[in-house]
């Protein structure tokens, strides 16, 4: 008998333990998800609390589709880094909009379409809408047009909501479900702007030349020559459709931002050639769409040729985006543009 209860205590305590484990893990596991789904850290869950919340995540792919459906906008701007330092607070008034930046670092034209189609399924009538024109259009090839550059959620762009009760069950969701919890009680300050506008570049006092010469020297810039005359790029037909589903009455804007002499391609290069190419591609497109204009700011001139104007060879200064601003604005209310500034490719039309 000793034997028998001796050789079955370890067992028994065993048991227990692993009982034990599975009911803690169980409340553990309930209650983060509990947690998660109160916080909604990315404010697309049907049921969580009408609470305030802010953009959290550093990936912007999750941030965005919650300011997208936002019923507080009537525009929206699409695009890639390159579009990130156009500010709603600055462009609603001369457009008499409410725009949010939906731009998104290395976004491919297929990226900006999902966000793009979000807002539209959520705005059906907006007022003006934005497409920031830059190598991710130029250089697209079929494989950019389909894939992501970053994960996505495909739950909030797609299909019901009501699926991110079982896709909210990550790591990542507890941990940025914990930087809302901390932002809601007051002891996070927030990093991402309300209308998706959040300036991703230092402030210009710790500007360094030197710092961007290295930059300049460090970048790969492609100097083969042209082989021929270049194709209009795979994205032309992604970007007829996005635009269809556009409603026409809506303004559109075409625009290239501005970048330094050397990413915009020596003459007789491949790189010039595919930049002319698309620049013609898309102004016709903008000229065959009812009120769709299309602007150039990759120009040659004074901002191109001076590095003061950037902090590398694709990312200009808040000084270069604020005149892209007040340039927008001029040329779709009709005004002139300084030569040395952009170009007017198609005007604002019927």
């Amino acid at each position: 008998m000793p034997s028998s209860i001796s050789s079955s205590d370890p067992q028994t305590r065993w048991r227990g333990f692993a009982r034990a484990f599975a009911v803690t893990a169980a409340v553990l596991g309930a209650t983060l998800s509990l947690f998660v789904a109160l916080v909604d850290p990315w404010d697309m869950l049907p049921l969580s609390p009408p609470w305030h919340r802010i953009p959290i995540s550093s990936n912007a792919r999750y941030s965005m589709p919650a300011l997208a459906i936002s019923p507080r906008f009537d525009s929206a701007m699409v695009g890639t880094s390159t579009g990130r330092l156009l500010q709603p607070a600055i462009l609603d008034a001369p457009f008499d909009a409410h725009f949010v930046n939906l731009a998104m670092n290395s976004a491919t034209p297929w990226e900006q379409g999902r966000i793009l189609r979000l807002f539209l399924r959520h705005h059906p009538t907006p007022r003006v809408v934005l497409i920031d024109i830059d190598a991710e259009w130029c250089f697209a090839d079929r494989h950019g047009l389909s894939e992501p550059n970053r994960p996505m959620p495909d739950w909030m762009y797609e299909g019901s909501p009501w699926r991110g009760y079982t896709e909210m069950l990550t790591m990542y969701a507890v941990q940025e479900a914990a930087n809302q919890f901390m932002w809601l009680i007051g002891h996070k300050q927030q990093r991402f702007g309300s209308d998706g506008y959040t300036s991703f570049v230092p402030p210009d006092s710790r500007y360094d030349p030197r710092r961007v010469d290295e930059l300049f020297r460090t970048w790969a810039f492609d100097t083969a020559k042209a082989d021929g005359p270049a194709r209009a790029p795979a994205s032309v037909p992604f970007l007829i459709d996005l635009l269809a589903a556009i409603p026409a009455e809506t303004t559109k804007i075409l625009w290239f931002p501005p970048s330094s002499r050397e990413q915009q391609g020596a003459p007789g290069s491949q790189v010039a050639a595919t930049r002319a190419a698309c620049r013609t591609a898309m102004a016709a497109i903008a000229r065959a769409t009812p009120h769709t204009m299309a602007i150039d700011f990759e120009i040659p001139g004074p901002i191109a040729d001076s590095r003061a104007s950037f902090w590398d060879p694709i990312h200009y200064r808040q000084a270069v985006a604020h005149m892209v601003m007040d340039d927008l604005a001029a040329a779709a209310m009709g005004r002139d543009v300084p030569a040395t500034q952009g170009r007017v490719l198609v005007p604002p039309h019927p």
